[in-house]
C-alpha cells in the first residue's frame, strides 16, 4: 500500500519561506502522513532541505520569469511529481503555486496567503470562484482573511479561515545568545538602552516614523540611548540623512544585514515595529521569544501578535510611538518581567506549533479532506 502524502507547494525559500515550509511539515509529524515539498523557483539548498523538515524536497528552480503566464511546464512537472503517489492533499503557498495546483491537479487545494490585495484582481476573483468546490483559503492573520473575505465575499466563511504564522518557541529562545555576547556581537555597549528594529529599509517597513518617534523621545530617554535598525535596503541612504536632518545620527545605529539576527535579539531593550500594514510581524515572535518587550503599529496582523504582552501605536504616529518609547524606558524591573512573562505565555498558547497544530486540524475545510484525525486526539 502507498504511503499516504500531503504535497506542499512553495513559491520560494528566500527569506522567511523556508520557516514557513517548516511550520507546515511539522503539523504532520507523527502522523500517517509523509510530507513533500517542493520550491517553484530558487535553487538546491542543503540547508534549506534540513530547514524544511519534510521527508522529501524538490526544488523546481525555474526562474522568475519562467513561471509567468500560463506555467504549463510547472504544471507539467507537478503532475509528474504526483504521478504514481497518494497525495491526498496539496498545501499551496502564495498565488502562483495555488494557481498551478488548482489548474495542474485534481486534488484538495488549501491555499496559504501571507499578503494582503491577493484577490483584489478580477482574474483572481473568477479563479477562486471557478475553484471554489476543492479549494480552502488560509490567511496568516486575521486581517489577511478578512482582506481575502471581501475580495470573494460570495464564499461561505468556514472556507476563508486564520492560521497564524508560528515558531518552535523552545528552539527558538534557546538560540538566542546572552544579552552581552549579542551586544559584542554587534558591536553596541553593554550599558546602553537599544531600541532595535529588524527589517527590510523599504517604504513597507516606514523607519521614517521611527527615527522621527525616537528623535521625539529622545530627550527622555536614558542618557545613552539607541535606536539599532538591522536591515538592507534602497531607503538606507535616505533614512541616514533623515537621521543626521533630525540630530540623532550619533544615536542611530545602522547594522546591515546580520545572518539569523535572532539569536541577536537578546542586544535590544525593546523592539519596535514600525510597519505599514504588515501581513503579520514574525519578528515580533522572535523578539518576545528574546524576552524583549514590543510595540507595534496597530493596523495589519500586529495588534494579533501583541496582544497584552506589548503596546500599539497609530500608523505614521511618531507623537505615539515617542510616548510609548519613554513609557518602557520607564518600566521598573519587575514591570518589565511581567510583561515579559506574559509575552511567553503568548507564545506557547497562540503561536507555537503545537498550538498551531492542534487548530490546523480542528479547520472545517482539512477535516473535510482529511477526517478528524485520531493522532490529535
Amino acid at each position: 500500500m502507498a504511503e499516504r502524502r500531503i504535497l506542499q507547494f512553495c513559491h520560494c525559500h528566500y527569506g522567511p519561506f523556508g520557516d514557513v515550509a517548516r511550520q507546515y511539515a511539522v503539523l504532520f509529524k507523527d502522523s500517517p502522513y509523509k510530507v513533500t515539498t517542493v520550491y517553484l523557483t530558487d535553487p538546491p539548498s542543503d540547508e534549506v532541505t534540513a530547514l524544511s523538515a519534510s521527508d522529501e524536497v524538490i526544488y523546481l528552480d525555474y526562474d522568475g520569469a519562467d513561471v509567468r503566464g500560463l506555467k504549463l511546464d510547472a504544471m507539467r512537472r507537478v503532475r509528474e511529481i504526483i504521478a504514481g503517489r497518494d497525495f491526498a492533499l496539496i498545501l499551496a503557498h502564495r498565488f502562483k503555486p495555488i494557481h498551478i495546483s488548482c489548474w495542474g491537479t485534481k486534488l484538495p487545494v488549501i491555499g496559504v496567503h501571507h499578503a494582503f490585495g491577493d484577490y483584489e484582481r478580477l482574474t483572481h476573483k473568477l479563479f477562486a470562484r471557478w475553484f471554489g468546490k476543492r479549494l480552502g483559503l488560509l490567511g496568516v492573520s486575521d486581517a489577511i482573511r478578512d482582506d481575502i473575505r471581501r475580495g470573494v465575499p460570495s464564499w461561505p466563511a468556514e472556507r476563508i479561515a486564520t492560521l497564524h504564522n508560528r515558531i518552535d518557541v523552545d528552539t527558538v529562545r534557546a538560540e538566542v545568545l546572552p544579552r552581552e555576547a549579542a551586544r559584542d556581537l554587534l558591536g553596541l555597549p553593554r550599558d546602553a538602552f537599544v531600541v532595535g528594529n529588524v527589517g527590510r529599509l523599504h517604504p513597507d517597513k516606514d523607519q521614517t516614523t521611527l527615527l522621527r518617534g525616537f528623535a521625539r523621545a529622545l530627550p527622555e530617554l536614558p542618557g545613552d540611548a539607541l535606536l539599532a535598525i538591522l536591515g538592507k535596503g534602497r531607503l538606507e541612504d535616505s533614512l541616514r540623512k533623515l537621521a543626521g536632518e533630525l540630530g540623532i545620527a550619533g544615536r542611530v545605529r545602522f547594522l546591515g544585514q546580520v545572518p539569523n539576527a535572532r539569536r541577536a535579539f537578546s542586544v535590544f531593550d525593546l523592539f519596535a515595529l514600525s510597519s505599514d500594514h504588515e501581513p503579520f510581524g514574525m519578528v515580533l515572535l522572535e523578539a518576545m521569544a528574546a524576552g524583549v518587550p514590543v510595540i507595534a503599529t496597530d493596523c495589519g496582523g500586529a495588534p494579533e501578535v501583541v496582544g497584552d504582552a506589548g503596546a500599539l501605536f497609530p500608523l505614521r504616529d511618531a507623537e505615539g510611538l515617542a510616548r510609548l518609547l519613554v513609557e518602557h524606558a520607564r518600566m521598573t524591573t519587575v514591570g518589565r518581567a511581567e510583561l515579559v512573562e506574559r509575552g511567553f505565555m503568548r507564545l506557547y498558547a497562540g503561536f507555537s506549533d503545537e498550538a498551531a497544530r492542534r487548530r490546523f486540524f480542528a479547520l472545517p475545510m482539512v477535516q473535510a479532506v482529511l477526517g478528524e484525525p485520531e493522532w490529535t486526539r
